[in-house]
C-alpha cells in the first residue's frame, strides 16, 4: 500500500514507468513507437521536480543545504546499480560479439565520470543511427542528469537566499529551460540531431521545466492547484497532457526538425502537467500511476533503464534474426524478461541494500558475509573476483578499434576504387529528341543537360530497352549499403559499374547521376536513404535525367530507424508512377531471415551481400518480364 505521508509525492512512480517502457519500447524496435526515446524527457521533468522539491524542503527545514550529504546520496543512488552493467555488459559482449567493444574504453570512462554525453559529442557518435551500436550509448541521458546533480544544489542555494519572494523563483529556472530548447532550436542539424540531442546545454528544457514546476508547487498556492481554476481546467489540462505525450511519443520521428525544435519542449510542459495532477490531487490517473503491476516498474526503472540497451545488443548477437517474423518476436521478448529479471536483482540485492545501509554500512555487511564463508568458499570467490578483474581487463584492452562492419566497408570501398581504374563510360542510350535539364543538388553545381531521350520507346524497342541485363550494362549508384555489397553484385552482375561511398544521401545520387548524364549505362541500380532518409524531389530528378529509355531500381531501406517502412512506402509510390522503374524489395527480402547483416543490424553480412545482390537481379528480371513478356532465367549461383 502507498504511503499517506503529507510531504509523499504520488504517483511519480507511475510516470517513471511509462518513460522507461516508451524508451524500452523503442530500442527493441523503433518503428514500434517511433518517439519513445521522449521517455527519457519524461524522466528528465520527473529528476528537475523531485531533486528540487527535496532541496527546496531541506531548506525550508533547516534553514540550510547539506551539499555533501546530497551528493553522497545521488552517488548511492546511481553507483552501485551502474558497475554491475559497465562490467557485466562488458564481459557479456567479449563472449557474445567483439564489435559491441568498439570504443568501449571511451564509454567506460564516461559511465564512470558521467561524462558521456560530451565524450560521445566529442567522438562523433551518432545516437540514431550507429554502425558500430555502442553497448552503454543509452548512459548518455545519465550523465546529464548527474552533471545537473552536480550543478543545480548549488544553484538552488543561491536562488533561497537572494529571491526571497517565493513565487518568483521559478522564474529562473523557467528561463533557462527556455533558453535551452531555443538554443536546441538554433544548433540543430536536423541530418546528425546527436549534438543538439546529447548536449546538457541544449537538453535542460525538462530538467529546468521540473524545477520551475518544484518552485511553484513550494509556494503557499501549491503552483496554483489549490485554486479554483485548477478545479475547473484539472481534468482538460490533464487530459490534453496526456493525449500530447503519448501522440509525440507515436508521431515523433528522430528525423524530423519538428521534434528537437518543438516536441520535445511539449513533451517536457505535457509531463509537467502530468506531474502537477498526480502529485496535487487524488484521481484516476494517480490511482492508475499507483496500481502495483505500475509501480513495480517504476520502482526499478533506473535498473530497467540500465540493462535494457545493452541486453538489447548482446541478445541480438546471440540470436540475429531480422524483423518481420515469429522469430524476431520471440528474440524481443526474451530481451524484455532478461531485462526485467536483471533489474529486479538489481534492486532487491544491490539498490535497496545500499539504499538502507549505505555505501560503508554494505561494504562492512559484505565483508562480514565474506568473513563467514569456509577457506575453501573464501579462494573460491577471491578467484573469482580475480578472474572477472583480469577479463574485464583484458576485454577493455583488446577491444577492436572498428567494427568489422566499418573494415568491411573500408576494404570495399579501396577494392571498389580499384576496380573502378580505367573503366570507360558507355552510353545506355541514342542521343537526340527531347531532354530534361539537369537539376542541381543543394550546394552543388549542375552538370551540363545530357541529351536524354524522353518520348516512351515503341513496342518495337521494348524487347531491346527491356531486356534483362548484362552485368556491363548496369550501374549502380548508393551509399554504404551499396559499398558493402561490392563482391556479390560483381560476382550477380559481372562488369557492373560501382559508384558507392558511405554517408551519401539522394542528393549525392542526383548529382553522380548528373555528372555520369548520357554516359549513364541502360539499367541503373539506386541505392540510398540509409542515412538520411528519402528525398522524393531528388529521385524524380534522377528518373527524370536518367529518362524512360533506361531500366531504374530503387532498393528499399532496412534498419533499426523508425523511417524506414515511412520512406520505403514513398519509393514504391515513386516507382508506381514510372513504367521503367521498379523496386527491389531488400527489407522485404530480409524478414524473418538469420545471419544477413552485419552486428550493426543494417549491413550485409558476407551471406547477406548475396541477398542483396539477388533482390535486385529478381527486380530487373521483374521489370523485363513486365514489358517484354519474357522471364529471363535467373541461374541458382552458389555463395564462394
Amino acid at each position: 500500500m502507498p504511503s499517506d505521508r503529507p510531504d509523499r509525492l504520488h504517483g511519480l512512480d507511475g510516470l517513471r514507468a511509462l518513460a522507461v517502457v516508451a524508451v524500452l519500447v523503442f530500442h527493441l524496435r523503433a518503428s514500434w513507437l517511433p518517439g519513445g526515446f521522449l521517455g527519457v524527457d519524461v524522466f528528465f521533468v520527473i529528476s528537475g521536480f523531485l531533486i528540487t522539491t527535496l532541496l527546496v524542503r531541506e531548506h525550508a527545514r533547516t534553514g540550510r543545504l547539506d551539499l555533501r550529504g546530497f551528493w553522497t546520496r545521488r552517488a548511492r543512488r546511481l553507483l552501485p546499480a551502474l558497475l554491475p552493467v559497465v562490467i557485466g555488459s562488458t564481459l557479456a559482449a567479449r563472449l557474445v560479439e567483439g564489435d559491441l567493444l568498439v570504443g568501449i574504453a571511451r564509454q567506460t570512462l564516461g559511465a564512470l565520470t558521467f561524462s558521456t554525453n560530451w565524450l560521445e559529442i566529442g567522438a562523433g557518435s551518432n545516437y540514431f543511427h550507429a554502425t558500430s551500436p555502442q553497448l552503454l550509448m543509452n548512459l548518455w541521458s545519465l550523465a546529464v542528469e548527474e552533471q545537473f546533480y552536480l550543478v543545480w544544489p548549488l544553484a538552488v542555494l543561491v536562488l533561497v537566499r537572494v529571491v526571497r519572494r517565493r513565487r518568483r523563483r521559478a522564474l529562473v529556472p523557467l528561463t533557462l529551460g527556455l533558453g535551452s530548447a531555443l538554443l536546441m532550436a538554433l544548433l540543430l542539424d536536423p541530418a546528425a540531431p546527436t549534438r543538439v540531442y546529447y548536449g546538457t546545454d541544449t537538453h535542460l528544457v525538462g530538467l529546468m521545466l521540473g524545477a520551475a514546476l518544484a518552485f511553484a508547487y513550494a509556494a503557499p498556492h501549491r503552483a496554483w492547484t489549490r485554486t479554483r481554476a485548477w478545479g475547473h481546467l484539472r481534468r482538460p489540462l490533464t487530459a490534453w497532457a496526456l493525449v500530447v505525450l503519448l501522440t509525440l511519443m507515436v508521431l515523433a520521428r528522430e528525423d524530423s526538425a519538428f521534434t528537437f525544435r518543438a516536441g520535445i519542449p511539449l513533451a517536457a510542459l505535457a509531463t509537467s502537467v502530468l506531474v502537477l495532477a498526480v502529485v496535487s490531487t487524488p484521481s484516476r490517473l494517480r490511482e492508475l500511476a499507483e496500481t502495483a503491476p505500475v509501480v513495480w516498474v517504476g520502482e526499478r526503472s533506473y535498473g530497467i533503464y540500465l540493462w535494457h540497451w545493452p541486453v538489447i545488443l548482446v541478445g541480438g548477437a546471440l540470436w540475429p534474426v531480422a524483423p518481420g517474423g515469429v522469430g524476431f518476436l520471440a528474440s524481443r521478448v526474451l530481451c524484455i524478461f532478461a531485462t526485467l529479471g536483471l533489474a529486479a536483482a538489481s534492486y532487491r540485492w544491490v539498490e535497496l541494500p545500499v539504499r538502507r545501509r549505505g555505501l560503508r554500512g554494505s561494504i562492512l555487511a559484505l565483508q562480514a558475509r565474506l568473513a563467514g564463508l569456509t577457506p575453501r568458499g573464501l579462494r573460491l570467490v577471491t578467484a573469482g573476483a580475480v578472474v572477472a578483474a583480469l577479463a574485464y581487463g583484458t576485454a577493455v584492452a583488446t577491444a577492436p578499434q572498428q567494427s568489422s562492419t566499418q573494415t568491411m566497408l573500408a576494404a570495399n570501398s579501396a577494392d571498389g576504387t580499384s576496380a573502378s581504374t580505367g573503366q570507360s563510360a558507355t552510353v545506355g542510350a541514342d542521343q537526340g529528341s527531347t531532354v530534361v535539364p539537369a537539376v542541381a543538388a543543394e550546394g552543388t553545381e549542375a552538370a551540363p543537360a545530357p541529351a536524354i531521350p524522353m518520348t516512351p520507346p515503341t513496342k518495337a524497342e521494348l524487347a531491346t530497352v527491356f531486356a534483362m541485363p548484362g552485368g556491363d550494362q548496369v550501374d549502380a549508384y548508393g551509399d554504404s549499403m551499396l559499398v558493402g555489397s561490392y563482391p556479390a553484385l560483381r560476382y550477380y552482375f559481372p562488369g557492373i559499374r560501382l559508384d558507392g561511398k558511405s554517408n551519401r544521401r539522394w542528393s549525392d545520387g542526383l548529382a553522380a547521376v548528373q555528372a555520369k548524364g548520357a554516359g549513364n549505362r541502360r539499367a541503373v541500380v539506386l541505392a540510398f536513404g540509409t542515412n538520411a532518409g528519402v528525398d522524393a524531389a531528388a529521385i524524380e530528378s534522377i528518373i527524370g535525367v536518367l529518362g524512360p529509355q533506361r531500366m531504374v531500381v530503387l532498393v528499399t531501406e532496412h534498419g533499426g530507424f523508425a523511417r524506414a517502412a515511412e520512406d520505403n512506402a514513398v519509393l514504391r509510390s515513386v516507382a508506381a508512377s514510372h513504367d521503367n522503374v521498379v523496386i527491389a524489395d531488400w527489407d522485404g527480402a530480409l524478414a524473418g531471415t538469420s545471419g544477413q547483416l552485419q552486428p550493426d543490424g543494417i549491413h550485409p553480412s558476407r551471406v547477406g551481400q548475396h541477398l542483396f545482390a539477388k533482390t535486385i537481379r529478381t527486380a530487373l528480371a521483374e521489370l523485363s518480364t513486365r514489358h517484354t513478356g519474357v522471364v529471363p532465367e535467373l541461374p541458382e549461383l552458389p555463395i564462394p
